[in-house]
């Protein structure tokens, strides 16, 4: 990422820390995120109330990937507040989210095989196309252009909303796009197949065939919604995520291995992809949904999040449910609202106040956050750790 100066402060106590060409608690942030995407990974299976919600609800773990998002958004806010060349900018800004794109389709496509293996190598058929990096670049790419091309004043010369006319736009029309697919598509019967390999009956030598009655419009449970019928039609369901989190459901009566019963319903044995393409226009809305005033003044910052976070709050109770799998609205603005919050908060301690040295571990982890995550995501670090054991190899730091 290219430096950027602190933000100026026109009221408050002043900046401790001007020195610094970045913003120190961007750092920070990006780098509690990636904390808390390893608590969230290594803890989640012990303390089951911080992993992912398996489908509707709020935990820990669904915070992780708006907080990464927003930082993808508030980046190129930061970075493309003078252009000299747009072009030039946008072929940057085009291939940096190119390069992580497939960055991510390397990490999450299935290459690598695994702390228990130290195979790679891909079937191209079943490889998974989206993930996180994916939907971060998706969400960044959005953002940068957005900031290159379209012009926009500050809060004191046009206002909230007629300074960034163009960016709402983009924002309205992207959660009204949304919004028409999710509740407007008619989503019918589908049927697919799992191989008795990966079926709950692995003795079994044939493919075992299941059909998933809908004959619905604007279902939002896990095995009806438009989500899953387009990533099925456009990405193909080989290509999906192999282990959805909504199998932890109770309908699903997964056992202690794993493994999905024969009495579950029948969508429980299908892929499904919580990054998938609808999840797009929210991703890319919920990636600069906040930084339009490009912080001018942190009290507009805070008292924005504030509202957001009590709009998503009154979406829910109207009936849109918090959902990251679909990344409804109420998720994005209660999760977005939570990002800039939390944001504002550590850029008091660390910009304004200068205290640096309480989040200097997660600035480090924020500077090489990307090569952390390479780190975790591929299973190096779990993989290089392993080598070290007590007389036997199987007396391992972490259990295989």
């Amino acid at each position: 990422m290219a430096d950027y100066e602190p933000l100026p402060e026109e009221e408050g106590p002043p900046q401790a820390n001007r020195k610094s060409p970045r913003i120190a608690s961007l750092d920070v942030f990006r780098g509690l995120c990636v904390f808390l995407m390893m608590l969230v990974d290594y803890a989640g299976a012990i303390f089951p109330v911080i992993a992912h919600s398996p489908w509707n609800g709020i935990h820990l773990a669904d915070f992780v990937m708006p907080f990464f998002l927003f930082i993808a958004g508030i980046s190129p806010a930061l970075v493309y507040k003078k252009v000299p060349n747009k072009v030039d900018a946008t072929w940057k800004a085009v291939v940096r989210a190119a390069k992580l794109f497939l960055l991510g389709v390397l990490l999450q496509g299935g290459y690598l095989h695994g702390v228990n293996s130290l195979t790679f190598g891909v079937d191209i058929e079943r490889i998974r196309w989206m993930g996180i990096l994916q939907r971060i670049s998706i969400g960044y790419i959005v953002g940068a252009l957005c900031e290159i091309w379209f012009t926009h004043r500050t809060l004191r010369e046009e206002g909230f909303f007629k300074g960034y006319y163009w960016h709402w736009c983009i924002v309205f029309s992207l959660s009204a796009v949304y919004l028409l697919l999710s509740y407007g598509l008619y989503v019918p019967d589908w049927q697919f197949t799992v191989p008795a390999s990966a079926s709950s009956s692995p003795s079994s030598n044939d493919s075992h065939f299941y059909m998933v009655k809908c004959a619905i419009r604007g279902d939002l449970g896990p095995g009806c919604n438009s989500a899953g019928m387009i990533d099925r039609y456009i990405l193909g369901a080989d290509h999906l995520y192999k282990k959805p989190a909504y199998r932890n459901l109770e309908e699903c009566n997964i056992t202690a291995d794993g493994q999905v019963t024969e009495s579950s319903p029948p969508w429980c044995h299908a892929s499904f992809d919580p990054e998938g393409i609808l999840r797009w226009p929210t991703n890319s809305s919920s990636s600069y949904f906040i930084h339009e005033d490009h912080m001018e003044r942190l009290k507009n910052w805070s008292s924005f999040s504030v509202s957001l976070f009590f709009l998503g709050l009154i979406l829910t109770f109207t009936g849109i449910p918090l959902n990251k799998a679909l990344y409804t609205v109420s998720y994005m603005l209660i999760t977005s609202a939570s990002a800039g919050i939390t944001f504002c908060a550590l850029y008091l301690l660390v910009d304004v106040y200068g205290h640096r040295r309480l989040t200097s571990v997660l600035e480090w982890m924020g500077m090489h956050s990307l090569s952390i995550f390479v780190l975790v995501t591929s299973n190096l670090a779990i993989i290089a750790i392993q080598g070290f054991y007590w007389s036997a190899p199987e007396n391992n730091i972490v259990s295989t």
